[in-house]
Order: structure tokens, then sequence, then C-alpha cells
């Protein structure tokens, strides 16, 4: 299988060209920064640098203009067709929005024997924040009942067995699972909630990977770091869309934003619609299948997640840049630092999962557009070498 993107990217991304014999394929943990970014970034900091909302000089005026574009950037990136009343929030990242939208929203729309719905298989700041706020309404006097998301087989969420009851006020949901790679297919859970229970949305892993669309989803909020979409680290959004319960506000005093910070997102998405987001989709996805089809033929390896996604053919469960598996002998660490010591950048150990996610940590690779076809042969070709031929296959292949 001969793969072949039709738009040079790689040269644009100052850390890859400088270290040519590193693959790095960490992206599901930040991703690198192209220049574009980079000198966005430096042009503000070397001429406009100011804070926003503190002067009406021209450098804090413009530092303002930056900040109200932006938020009006994200609208538009997300598809929201009601910007006059969605709000978009600055926050350090994903899981700071995640609790601000627990902690500071959530309480105001629940009452004692009121029931929530979150991901215990998920990432764990997707799961943790949900609970601090049940603990502390408990120790307000207010009890809320917690019904876990339920899973199927391959890990999807299964809709059909959605705990959904009078006294449902929130769904939380994943967009793509950081450790299985999959599209969680949360466009359905709008039918099977109805019109009215507000949606999270951890979209850590779907911004600036793939098209995310608020109106095809039609979810509450939209939760995402900017610096695994391209952007600095410390920036991120809680887009609101604020029609179904109050209007999301994070409480207390927000102080000075994050100016670089937010100047290297609206440059981030910048880029990213210039490259065009379903050809970057379409090259994760493209990659991930060339990788799991290669590492499903070698018999060492237990690739987790949907089975029958593994074959490049496959139209079910595609995985969008993610792959995570373990050697059947060789520890999970052990392995990262054997791919390490040949210039293979990947993660190992356990992708800080929620309470009922996987207990054995495992190695996961994740894929961007500045990727290439060879790095994928060449991580496969590092695999075979280390696989030990002959394990048997013991463990469980879900069915999907």
């Amino acid at each position: 299988m001969t793969l072949a993107l039709d738009l040079d990217v790689r040269s644009q991304f100052p850390q890859l060209v400088g270290n040519p014999g590193v693959a790095y394929l960490d992206s599901a943990a930040t991703t690198q920064k192209p220049q574009a970014v980079l000198d966005a970034v430096t042009t503000y900091l070397t001429s406009e640098n100011a804070n926003a909302a503190r002067g009406t000089y021209p450098w804090a005026n413009r530092t303002t203009a930056r900040i109200e574009d932006t938020r009006d950037r994200v609208r538009r990136f997300l598809g929201d067709r009601s910007p006059a009343t969605s709000g978009v929030h600055f926050v350090s990242g994903t899981t700071a929005g995640l609790r601000a939208v627990a902690l500071d929203w959530l309480p105001l729309v629940l009452g004692d024997g009121d029931e929530i719905i979150v991901p215990f298989a998920d990432h764990s700041a997707n799961l943790v924040p949900w609970l601090d706020a049940v603990e502390l309404l408990r120790r307000q006097g207010t009890h809320v009942v917690v019904r876990p998301m339920p899973y199927d087989a391959a890990h999807d969420y299964d809709v059909a067995r959605l705990p959904i009851g009078p006294r449902t006020r929130l769904i939380a949901a994943t967009h793509v699972h950081h450790v299985y790679g999959n599209d969680m297919n949360v466009h359905r859970l709008r039918a099977a909630a109805g019109p009215e229970i507000p949606i999270c949305l951890d979209a850590a892993q779907s911004f600036g990977h793939l098209p995310v669309s608020v109106r095809d989803l039609d979810v509450d909020f939209v939760v995402f770091s900017g610096h695994k979409a391209m952007a600095l680290p410390g920036i991120g959004v809680v887009w609101a869309r604020n029609q179904r319960g109050p209007a999301f506000a994070p409480a207390g005093w927000s102080g000075s934003p994050n100016t670089a910070g937010i100047v290297s997102l609206a440059a981030a998405m910048d880029w990213l619609s210039s490259v065009g987001l379903d050809r970057i989709a379409s090259w994760s996805v493209s990659l991930a299948a060339r990788f799991t089809a290669g590492l499903a033929a070698l018999p060492g390896y237990e690739v987790l997640g949907c089975q029958s996604s593994l074959t490049a053919g496959s139209t079910v469960q595609r995985r969008h840049g993610i792959v995570t598996f373990r050697h059947r002998e060789i520890g999970s660490h052990d392995l990262g630092f054997i791919l390490a010591a040949d210039g293979l950048l990947v993660r190992a150990d356990g992708h800080c999962q929620g309470s009922e996610g996987e207990k054995t940590s495992s190695v996961r690779v994740s894929l961007h557009v500045y990727n290439t076809a060879e790095e994928v042969d060449r991580l496969l070709e590092t695999l075979a070498a280390l696989d030990s031929q002959g394990v048997a296959t013991t463990s469980p292949r879900p069915s999907c």
C-alpha cells in the first residue's frame, strides 16, 4: 500500500526539520508547532505585546481586538450557527475547561435526586471533575446520582443502553477516544437523550485533527486544548451553546488572559484551515490503518480496541491517528525506551485512563499530518524485529 500526501507540510515544522532522524509519534499528548504559529507569537510579543482590556492605548486596544477576533474564529471553526448567544471562554486547557463546567455551571442545574451520566472508561479529565462536583454538592446536602456511560464490546458508547431518566441533567462524552482512537459517535447521543438534556463534549483529540461541527453534533459544550491543535501550551477553550440551562460563565475574577496563547490559537486555526481538516483527518486515518494492518500481522502484539478495524480496508471504527498496543512479553515502559533509542517517540504508560479504563500500561502511537508512511513502516520494522514468534494469542478479541 502506497500513501502520499499531496502537500508538503513537514517542512513547516522546525522541530521536525531540525531532527531528521526522529519520528515524533506522540501528537495525542501534544502537537508540534508550525512555523506560522511560532512567527505569529514572535511578531505579537515583539511588536504589539500588551494586556487586554486594561488600557486605551493602541497596543492594548489591538490585543483586546485580537482576543475578540479569536473568539469569533473559534465559533466559525466549530460551525457555530448561533454566535450571538454562544460563549467562547479561554482557559488553560481541556482539564481546566471541564472543571469549570463541572464546578461553575453544573451545580446551578442540579437538585437533590438529579442524575448525570459520565464516562468512567475515558480520560480522567472527563470523569474526575464531575465526581468532584457531585462530592461538593453532597457536602452541601444535595445528593446527585452518577450513572456510568455504557460501552459495547468495541468500546463505543452503547447508546441503546444509555441510562436516560426523567432526572437526567447532563451527559458527559468524549469525541475521539484518547487510547483507542475511535470516534465515539456522539452524534447519536442527542437522538437518545432528547432535546433538553445538555451534553458536554471533550474534544481534546478531535479539535484540530478532524472537522468538529457543533451543528451536526448538537452538543452544548465543546472543550479542548490548544497545544493538541498546533497552538502553544496553556491555552484552551470552553465553547458554550447557552441554550439549554443557564448561560455558562466561569466563576470568580478571570485575571489577565494568556494573550500569547490566544494569538497562537488563532494562528493555529488559520494554519489548519489552510491545510484542510478533511485532508488532515484522511491522512491520519490512512496512516493509522497502515500501522494497524502491519501490527495485527505480528503475533507478539495485542492491539487495544476494536479488532475489526485492524485492516486497511475496514469501514468499522476507523482510528483517527491513535493506535495503542502491548507486546505480550516486553513491558510497555521497556518497549517505549527501546523505541526511543531508535528515534521513535511514543507514549508508554497508563494514558490517564478513568477508573474503568485499561488497567495495564500500553504503548500509544498517535499520528498527525506531519507524519509519513515511511515513519510508520520504520516503526513496524522495529516492532517486527522485537516480535516473539509463536506467542499464543490469549487476550480477548472484542467484536465490533
